[in-house]
């Protein structure tokens, strides 16, 4: 017999592309020396020996976390010979910002309550200065 309830798939069950794009976008991302190769990549584009001289790590390093970053979609690589030209790919970084605004909604709200308190104290401030200013009126 089968459970009545029946518990929701880990994400490595779900077989979505998307998912497994977004996985490998955002372990990509989760590397701060591999965010620091694609805002230098922002500027143009560079090999990867040019990529690792800012960097304290190896040009063997460099060139895992620039693998990474192919396998995530968010860098190419042209080859001529053994010499590879990187460049920045927005299109899997655009995936994922689109599926982080799906929850926008619930900053927004976060957001909404926020103004909605700040405008509170406003208005409380605001009387109680002309409760002051009354009160110092009369007393003259």
């Amino acid at each position: 017999m089968e459970p009545a309830i029946r518990p929701l798939p880990f994400a490595a069950d779900v077989e979505d592309p998307r998912e497994e794009l977004l996985d490998r976008v955002f372990f990509a991302l989760s590397d701060p020396g591999r965010r620091a190769i694609l805002k230098r990549l922002g500027e143009k584009r560079l090999l990867v020996s040019e990529l690792a001289a800012p960097f304290d790590i190896s040009l063997q390093a460099v060139s895992r976390h620039v693998q990474v970053l192919v396998q995530a979609g968010l860098v190419q690589q042209e080859r001529t010979g053994r010499v590879a030209r990187c460049s920045l790919e927005v299109g899997p970084m655009f995936a994922a910002a689109v599926w982080m605004n799906e929850y926008s909604r619930y900053w927004q709200a976060q957001f909404d309550t926020l103004a909605r308190w700040l405008k509170t104290l406003e208005r409380q401030r605001r009387r109680a200065g002309r409760r002051a200013r009354k009160g110092a009126a009369k007393k003259r």
